[in-house]
């Protein structure tokens, strides 16, 4: 057994996150319009997936810490499993595919990760994608996965030219520096020179006022998330099932929601997200919750990496912050307004740094002590909602061209509910990936979703009130 690498604490938390009913697994689906034999996915896998030595090797936990390992005897053909869909081989049997493949764990003693190609999807081929969140986050997965593809059919495309090291917290949290609590300070600050750090402080006074702000921030933060009561109980907090369900719909119009947006003076990220509020307090409604006046909390993450990241470093560098969804809002200007105000609070507040700083101190933890924190921060919220920025151009994989692109974050602890919002291509995609407890029929979610959204764009064209019931 070969060690190649330590296990960063973050990336060990995820891995000790692993629960029988709601694997810590990102999933992602790409469909072609023209099929795509398995020999020609091996080699681009071989050629570019590869070239990142991590996705050969599994990472080992122990009392502490961990160990990135090579694995012995590694195949590519363990990784590249095929499936043949019951005719007629379209979306409804695909998405049951997806929640299967969501619900099966990884084959252990092999690499955390498999590209399932599906060749008779439509006319064309599908590839379902998974793997293990400890491996990378979203954004650095995606960027990996867009490295498989090219603008142009027939184009070659250079593999990376290195590998970055996995992605460590000390360098995003560095400005807290010596003023955070010692124990803290050491699990984020590894290799971090205090008595360097301390000599510039002492001859630096308004460096050092800045950072004691900045710090008090941090504190402040952290003692406001754990005041936080828990999400009030809906059918969305249930007890999970451990089988998943998965749908999604035709894209909505990107240029669309840029021009209300615009029009409305919020994001388009705002838009989206009282949309996905909307959509889930009409569903829960008609299942018989009580949702008047209700707000429930999203898990969202945030990028804390460079904006230019290539090629793209694995690891694990986001925070976490807790949205306000006001489901039980009807009217959808007041909706989006009320999200929008929720939103701007949390852009002027550390959560993100704090709760990756928190993850970075689980990881470091015995697994018996991770429980119980993942636990309590999961009753805080209902969802995960991740919204992730893709390519506005159209891409070819193996001379293929990609038709739909979607991309799945894992829900910790006891959340059952994963909602993905990307873009590609003109269009913002939105999937629900649930356990069947929770949204046993995830393709009505979706459904409800666009018909928010038209709500929104009559009520702004037309005024008219009457399109909110």
């Amino acid at each position: 057994m070969r060690v190649c690498e330590d296990l960063s604490g973050v990336d060990r938390a995820w891995l000790l996150m692993d629960r029988p009913a709601n694997p810590m697994m990102i999933v992602g689906l790409i469909t072609l319009a023209a099929p795509l034999e398995r020999a020609r996915l091996c080699e681009l896998l071989q050629r570019r997936f590869l070239s990142f030595p991590r996705f050969r090797r599994l990472p080992v936990s122990n009392a502490l810490g961990g160990s990135w390992i090579e694995a012995e005897g590694f195949d590519i053909d363990d990784h590249v499993p095929c499936h043949a869909l019951p005719r007629p081989a379209g979306q409804r049997e695909l998405e049951t595919l997806v929640g299967e493949l969501a619900s099966t764990p990884f084959h252990p003693g092999r690499p955390l990760w498999a590209f399932h190609l599906v060749e008779n999807f439509q006319c064309g081929s599908a590839i379902v994608v998974r793997i293990h969140h400890c491996y990378a986050d979203g954004i650095a997965l995606m960027k990996v996965l867009l490295s498989l593809t090219d603008t142009a059919p027939g184009v070659a495309r250079a593999r990376p030219r290195r590998h970055k090291p996995a992605a460590s917290a000390a360098g995003v949290l560095d400005w807290a520096g010596g003023l955070l609590p010692a124990a803290l300070q050491h699990t984020l600050h590894e290799g971090l020179s205090l008595g360097a750090k301390a000599v510039r402080l002492a001859t630096h006074p308004v460096e050092t006022s800045t950072l004691a702000r900045k710090a008090f921030g941090l504190v402040s933060e952290l003692a406001h998330l754990g005041l936080l009561e828990d999400d009030p109980m809906t059918r969305l907090k249930r007890p999970l099932s451990g089988t998943r369900r998965a749908a999604w719909a035709d894209p909505l119009p990107l240029a669309e929601m840029r021009t209300l947006s615009h029009v409305l003076g919020c994001t388009v990220n705002d838009l989206l997200m009282s949309t996905l509020a909307g959509a889930l307090g009409r569903h829960l409604s008609a299942r018989g919750d009580a949702v008047t006046g209700l707000t429930i909390r999203a898990t969202v993450p945030v990028n804390l990496r460079a904006q230019f990241d290539d090629p793209p470093a694995l690891g694990n560098c986001f925070g976490l912050v807790f949205v306000d969804l006001p489901i039980g809002i009807r009217h959808p200007l007041e909706r989006l307004y009320a999200v929008h105000a929720a939103m701007q609070r949390l852009k002027a507040s550390p959560q993100a740094l704090v709760t990756l700083g928190l993850l970075q101190v689980i990881g470091s933890l015995p697994a018996s002590v991770e429980e119980p924190v993942i636990a309590i921060f999961s009753a805080k919220a209902s969802v995960v909602a991740s919204n992730l920025p893709g390519p506005e151009r159209q891409l070819y994989l193996a001379d293929a061209p990609l038709s739909q692109l979607l991309f799945w974050v894992p829900q910790a602890g006891d959340i059952g509910t994963g909602i993905s919002m990307l873009s590609y291509n003109g269009g913002v995609q939105f999937g629900v990936m649930a356990d069947r407890q929770l949204v046993p029929k995830p393709a009505e979610l979706v459904a409800e979703i666009g018909r928010e959204f038209e709500r929104l764009a009559l009520v702004v064209l037309l005024g008219a009130e009457r399109v909110i019931d």
